[in-house]
């Protein structure tokens, strides 16, 4: 994928380039240490600038064993030498992987966090034992910039939000709203986040440089950033992103910044495979417009956390720089960021509030089946005579438990950590159940239909629901559009030739991978951060009734959907739809209609099942050519088959 990144081919190729120039001024031998080779492609750009010899190193057998191909196929093998290990295991001497120690150092070792991949401690080896003083490297230089701001949408994802039912207040636990949070950076693509959604209370801020060319220190470090608020507000969020100066002189420079940092948005260059990071702060504060403020970053070798001073607080005998944040309340091992954002959308809340209004009496006995879910709560607030919850975990069942004891229900739910199979009617206090509910939501779903799991719930509870029973929701149904992506589609396309190099076996190699078996089947992706236009109308192509039992035998459905938008198709974007009651539906796909233009609105709380065809076809968008679709349900597998021909 990365290989479609012409601009940062085309920068690394001037760095390397300056590079060899720079060595062979010196009147000595060019000779390349090249980490993490991958392709080979960078080494490749090295013997072609003019040095002597490569050291390319990949760890990775597949992936040595392609650049190997590639290294040959383009008559570079007498210079480049490939070694299938990890950099830290290469050695250096008459009998060693490397004759003697380089001169130049290429490598691309970078994450969406710079050195989440492990960076600092393979230049520190490098440095150490692989290169020469004073070698030449590219990049020659990382920087890493953040800015603080204030975002209802992004804090959404990191702390659970107080909840509004039938006009009371449903407060998160004070163990989850004094919590730092899970450590872990939440890598998103930040183009897709418009600048609307947050409001910056600082000017960007240059955190720390890492110069390549020398040593480099994996250990503990602590770096700030002084400057004015620029507005008032909460500080909650911090943005931030990299980039890497190629040459000594910082001229060649590949960024990272979102596209809304660019004058026209539109000229930013395609780079997907590196996003951007969003750090929640481990405690929201005010700040007020004119406020001298202090953002520090902390970093070990893996990883970077970031905390905030204001200027009164820095007047204070000097504490320790904080130690990385780490999950003290369990919420958030239980939920994920997506999920956080999902339990704290309103609409989507309101509309399960109003669906369990419409169904619930005082007589009723609830169940829920879903993993850490707010509705058994819910049904209690709105006044069911006895709710019941079965949670898939210890750890899911605590933080409901805590979230009932800090809202004065302890014991409003009874938690069970039984599987649907082995309740009984004991456990039920010998009550059979009226209404059996679910979001339905399970941690280990990955593809959207995964979550007919609740589907197979309700059959094996079926002794134990009364003979009228509610089941909510009543139905899913499964949607399809054809679509043509912005950029996803590169993650499928074959590069041939990359900057003038056949790197054909590379292609030949994700091929095969994919004809064993990822071809012919669907993967997740969260759609709201790769752009699509729909060139079909959306379609449910199956119905799933959960009034009844899950049938016996398989569930088909065929048809077409005519193109009705001029464009390149390269697949189908699929997801389900909850139909709460008759009248209540919750999309985890589409949340909005779709533009004249084919402009899709996805929601941003679950990952949408992609189909991607073999190869793309045009869309003449006057009907005549359509997507031919059949799907089969196996019940016996829990899985959806699909197939598709234009």
């Amino acid at each position: 994928m990365m290989l479609h990144d012409h601009d940062r081919n085309k920068k690394y190729y001037q760095g390397i380039r300056a590079a060899v120039a720079r060595v062979k001024a010196r009147g000595e031998k060019v000779v390349i240490l090249d980490i993490g080779t991958g392709t080979g492609l960078l080494s490749m750009m090295a013997v072609t600038a003019g040095a002597d010899f490569c050291y390319a190193v990949e760890v990775f057998k597949p992936m040595a064993e392609a650049a190997q191909c590639i290294v040959e196929k383009n008559g570079f093998s007498e210079k480049i030498k490939i070694i299938n290990k990890h950099s830290t295991d290469v050695t250096v001497g008459p009998d060693g992987d490397m004759q003697m120690k380089a001169n130049v150092l290429i490598t691309e070792l970078f994450d969406t966090e710079l050195i989440g991949e492990g960076a600092l401690p393979s230049y520190e080896h490098a440095h150490q034992n692989l290169v020469q003083e004073g070698c030449e490297a590219v990049p020659h230089r990382a920087t890493v910039y953040a800015r603080l701001v204030e975002s209802e949408l992004l804090w959404s994802w990191a702390q659970l939000q107080p909840a509004e039912v039938e006009g009371v207040r449903l407060a998160p636990p004070p163990a989850v709203a004094h919590c730092a949070g899970a450590h872990a950076v939440c890598d998103i693509q930040l183009s897709q986040v418009s600048p609307h959604s947050f409001t910056p209370l600082g000017p960007l801020c240059t955190m720390f440089s890492v110069d390549f060319s020398k040593p480099v220190s994996s250990a503990f470090q602590s770096h700030s950033s002084q400057f004015v608020a620029q507005s008032g507000g909460r500080a909650q969020v911090v943005l931030s992103w990299w980039d890497l100066d190629m040459d000594p002189s910082g001229s060649i420079v590949c960024t990272m910044a979102p596209s809304w940092t660019y004058p026209q948005p539109k000229m930013a260059p395609w780079r997907d495979h590196w996003m951007q990071s969003v750090y929640f702060l481990p405690v929201e504060s005010r700040v007020t417009e004119g406020e001298e403020l202090s953002l520090t970053v902390c970093h070990d070798d893996y990883s970077l956390w970031y905390s905030l001073q204001s200027h009164s607080q820095q007047d204070l005998p000097s504490e320790a720089p904080p130690s990385r944040p780490c999950c003290t309340c369990q919420a958030h091992l239980v939920w994920t960021r997506p999920r956080f954002g999902e339990l704290n959308d309103r609409r989507r809340t309101e509309s399960y509030v109003s669906a369990l209004r419409s169904v619930l009496r005082e007589d009723s006995v609830c169940l829920g089946v879903s993993d850490g879910s707010l509705l058994p709560v819910f049904a209690h607030m709105i006044g069911a005579k006895k709710v019941y919850s079965l949670e898939n975990s210890r750890m899911s069942k605590q933080v409901i438990e805590q979230v009932l004891e800090a809202n004065s229900m302890k014991g409003g739910v009874e938690l069970l950590e039984i599987r649907p199979k082995q309740l009984t009617s004991d456990d039920l206090g010998g009550e059979q159940i009226s209404v059996l509910m679910g979001e339905p939501y399970f941690s280990t779903s990955l593809l959207p239909w995964h979550s007919l799991f609740f589907w197979y719930c309700r059959t094996a509870l079926a002794g134990l629901l009364q003979p009228r029973a509610t089941i909510l929701p009543c139905s899913a149904t499964l949607h399809m559009v054809a679509v043509e992506f912005q950029d996803l589609w590169r993650i499928r396309a074959p590069c041939g030739t990359c900057e003038g190099f056949d790197v054909t076996p590379m292609d030949e190699m994700v091929q095969r991978s994919l004809d064993f078996r990822e071809s012919r089947e669907a993967e997740p992706h969260p759609l709201w951060e790769y752009p699509c236009r729909a060139l079909t109308q959306a379609t449910a192509v199956m119905t799933f009734d959960f009034t009844q039992c899950v049938p016996q035998q398989p569930i088909s459905s065929q048809g077409s959907l005519p193109f009705i938008r001029i464009g390149r198709c390269h697949g189908v974007a699929l997801w389900m739809e909850y139909h709460l009651t008759d009248d209540i539906t919750v999309s985890a796909g589409l949340i909005g209609p779709i533009s004249e233009q084919g402009e899709c609105e996805w929601s941003r709380h679950r990952k949408q099942g992609v189909y991607f065809f073999g190869s793309p076809c045009e869309s003449s968008g006057d009907g005549r050519a359509a997507v031919s679709y059949s799907f089969t349900f196996e019940p016996s597998l829990g899985d959806i088959k699909m197939g598709f021909s234009v």
